[in-house]
């Protein structure tokens, strides 16, 4: 949906820095991209933690984010007319992150949406994280849709895998990993950004293959 991933690796290189932490970074967001903030504190930290000592460390560290990523926002090039586009065919439109609420509002009052998406899952719902499918599998749920009936866009390698793991196709958006980093024998298509994806007729083809 928006064009973030800089901005969260930048925000963890701060936080890290802050919090004494030693980790390269490319390694840092191997293992945190697509976790709840609970799951990242865990990994970033190498200890289980309370919801009382996480909670606040998450709550820095995404602030730190939305901070850096407030005054350039930028959805990934064609997303609103993707969506928009979708909808008008009456494909129901979920939202499955492990992002909390608070970064869910930011993003959703950024992109200024004509409507809402039909359901939200959120990492701070008591749900595991990516890879594990139970994001993806509550958010199909929740609009009445089959996992095998699903499809799941995303731009992340844990992502990816959980979208396996619920037996969902998937669209690799490859906007900060490589087609060979997304692949999957259930990943349908990899594109750089929306508007690549529209003009490649995937909405149509979906219409084709009912």
């Amino acid at each position: 949906m928006i064009d973030s991933m800089p901005y969260h690796a930048q925000s963890w290189g701060v936080f890290a820095q802050r919090h004494g932490v030693k980790m390269e970074l490319a390694e840092l967001m191997r293992r945190t991209t697509g976790r709840t903030g609970t799951e990242c504190m865990e990994e970033l930290f190498g200890r289980s933690m309370s919801a009382a000592e996480a909670l606040p460390l998450v709550k820095e560290k995404e602030q730190i984010y939305r901070d850096l990523f407030a005054p350039v926002f930028a959805e990934v090039r064609g997303f609103k007319a993707f969506e928009a586009a979708a909808r008008a065919l009456g494909l129901k439109i979920a939202v499955g992150t492990a992002g909390d609420i608070h970064n869910v509002e930011f993003a959703l009052s950024h992109l200024k949406m004509r409507q809402a998406p039909q359901a939200v899952i959120r990492g701070d719902m008591g749900l595991p994280g990516k890879p594990e499918p139970a994001i993806f599998l509550e958010a199909a749920r929740a609009v009445s849709v089959p996992a095998n009936a699903s499809i799941v866009f995303e731009d992340a390698p844990l992502g990816i895998e959980a979208a396996r793991r619920a037996g969902m196709r998937a669209v690799a958006i490859c906007s900060t990993h490589s087609a060979q980093e997304l692949a999957g024998d259930h990943v349908i298509a990899a594109v750089k950004n929306y508007e690549e994806l529209m003009a490649q007729g995937f909405l149509q083809s979906l219409r084709l293959s009912v």
